[in-house]
């Protein structure tokens, strides 16, 4: 794609003052996310006719189709000499504007990542379903990315991915990968995993589970002998497996709990939180890894129980968030506020630490 030079001089921007995120809003110039702030480009405003022609240059026909029917889009573009971005379109006042984020031209290794070992052992499994939690900025792209290319690396087989859009463009190493964009290369995201069990592929990707058809096929697959991996918008482990069941009619939700019972290797939900420093963020993480225990609780439908289990679990692996930041904080990586206004049980971990506010750093 041969990019606009307006839109050519922000985004070179971005890579020179390594941007995490660049928006173009009206009535304001272009604007970077740097450090975890937002910063002003010393550049003139944007009016409405600007961040227009500068969002619909990026669009093809398709993804304008797509872009004029559902108000909202997500697509990649690629400049050689300044890589890829993830582009994500809606709009503010009936008029379109963007919110664009550099995607790296590498994958980073899991410590720098900060990603529990144990994740490892997940890619290594021939079938079943692991799914990467949280908000959205918090990372999972970036760990499925990094889970794919360990697979790439270990196994000769074939992984198919349907991304919404395709970041990270992964060669081939020891497996065959298929890498699919939702409106360039599928429709949809439900159509293209039916299609997809029809490739004989081993391992499938998909970007988001975020409908009925796609869930259930996806749960599908991993029942019958596919590793599936895939991301959910969902905080910690117990309210994934409750998004996802309840995603389903009411009458299908005893068999959904059946489901991912049977399925379900593991839930690692990610939360990236500032560094003492504030110039980066350090990644927190809550990991579920299924075992008896956690099938029972989620077969007889007892998803409160499973805090109990990765708390049981500490000595294979499992942790909840507070742990993670309870490790994070005691490394002298994050402060102590940092921890108090990301935790899940703020008695405990306050119990944990045993020093007042002013006695923490930072």
């Amino acid at each position: 794609m041969k990019l606009s030079p307006q839109m050519a001089q922000i985004l070179t921007l971005a890579r020179k003052e390594n941007a995490s995120d660049i928006h173009i809003v009206a009535g304001l110039p272009p604007l970077y996310r740097i450090n975890g702030e937002i910063i002003l480009a010393d550049r003139p405003p944007l009016n409405r006719d600007d961040t227009s022609k500068l969002a619909y240059s990026l669009l093809n026909e398709e993804q304008h189709k797509a872009f004029k029917q559902n108000w909202q889009l997500c697509c990649s573009i690629y400049e050689p000499s300044l890589g890829r971005f993830r582009v994500s379109l809606y709009y503010h006042a009936g008029n379109p504007e963007l919110a664009i984020r550099p995607i790296m031209d590498h994958v980073r290794t899991r410590e720098e990542l900060l990603l529990p070992e144990e994740v490892e052992s997940f890619c290594r499994l021939s079938s079943g379903l692991m799914l990467i939690t949280g908000p959205t900025g918090s990372g999972k792209t970036t760990t499925l990315n990094y889970m794919i290319d360990l697979i790439n690396s270990e196994r000769r087989c074939k992984i198919i991915t349907i991304e919404d859009p395709v970041e990270y463009i992964h060669r081939q190493k020891r497996a065959v990968i298929i890498q699919q964009e939702l409106y360039t290369d599928v429709k949809t995201f439900s159509s293209a995993l039916i299609h997809v069990l029809r490739q004989d592929p081993d391992v499938i990707c998909v970007g988001e589970m975020r409908d009925l058809e796609t869930t259930e096929t996806a749960l599908t697959a991993a029942e019958t002998g596919h590793l599936v991996i895939a991301t959910c918008h969902t905080p910690n482990a117990v309210q994934t497996v409750e998004r996802i069941v309840s995603i389903f009619p009411e009458n299908q939700q005893p068999q959904v709990y059946t489901q991912l019972a049977n399925c379900l290797k593991g839930i690692l939900a990610q939360r990236l939180v500032p560094s003492v420093d504030k110039k980066g963020r350090k990644l927190a993480t809550e990991l579920l890894m299924m075992n008896p225990a956690a099938r029972k609780h989620i077969r007889e439908q007892q998803l409160h129980q499973l805090t109990s289990v990765i708390q049981m679990g500490r000595k294979v692996g499992m942790h909840t968030l507070d742990d993670s930041l309870m490790k994070l904080y005691e490394a002298g990586d994050i402060t102590y506020d940092t921890v108090l206004s990301n935790a899940q049980d703020l008695i405990e971990v306050r119990s944990r630490i045993q020093r007042d506010p002013e006695d923490a750093n930072g």
